[in-house]
């Protein structure tokens, strides 16, 4: 997915609060969660930006596809164990008071079927009483073909400029992404393209509560997207 862009992964993103997202986020934790400790997964963590932040809270580890993503995380917070495994279907053979995932990163199981199997597997790593805290991606009323969002970040001598392009191919959501990043030295286009589902609100509640979790919809969430916050019962 980021093969071609992650080392300016942290730059394109520079612009959001992950210490004030974080918070959020154990907040939304603390007031669920049932069980009596403090361990939490971060799925599909990414260079472990939130990580980075949960850390002081929890006794935390992070898990991704993505290995240069991880590669990022790794080097960042090398304290922390991160495991390289797809969210669909892992099997780490321990549990978590929180399972968390975040920054819309569940549109990226693309189908309602590896949704429902997500659902399952983050359950199957939670502990009695234990919480599932869920981002989910744009929801197919968002859609708009052909819309262009375009973004510039820069730092030092380094400007990498990033355009997206929506399109609906199938049963999914098409971001055909454009970069254009130039030095002092160079400048190199390249592309990609990422493939996410179109799930609504419903798909993402039924597969939770499916699952065997009590679920919760707060739709405001962190920045706007909502989020999915179930419980697994105590018996």
């Amino acid at each position: 997915m980021f093969t071609k862009s992650a080392a300016f992964y942290d730059l394109l993103y520079s612009f959001k609060d992950y210490a004030a997202e974080a918070d959020k986020v154990c907040h939304v934790i603390d007031a669920a969660n049932n069980s009596s400790g403090r361990r939490l997964l971060d799925v599909a963590c990414g260079t472990g930006q939130h990580l980075h932040h949960l850390k002081e809270h929890f006794e935390a580890e992070g898990l991704d596809l993505d290995p240069e993503l991880l590669t990022i995380a790794q080097r960042r917070l090398p304290d922390l164990r991160f495991t390289h495994a797809d969210m669909v279907d892992f099997d780490l053979g321990r549990r978590f008071d929180a399972v968390v995932c975040l920054f819309s990163s569940i549109g990226y199981v693309v189908t309602l079927e590896k949704l429902r199997m997500t659902a399952r597997t983050l359950t199957r790593h939670l502990e009695p009483g234990g919480v599932v805290v869920v981002e989910p991606w744009l929801t197919p009323d968002a859609f708009r073909p052909g819309h262009v969002h375009a973004l510039l970040a820069e730092a030092s001598e380094l400007k990498v400029a990033r355009m997206i392009i929506s399109d609906l191919r199938a049963d999914r959501w098409v971001l055909n992404i454009h970069y254009l990043v130039g030095t002092s030295e160079w400048v190199q286009h390249f592309t990609e393209e990422h493939y996410l589902g179109l799930f609504t609100t419903e798909d993402y509640l039924n597969a939770f509560t499916d699952a065997g979790l009590h679920v919760n919809y707060d739709p405001e969430g962190i920045i706007g997207r909502g989020l999915v916050i179930g419980v697994k019962p105590t018996t």
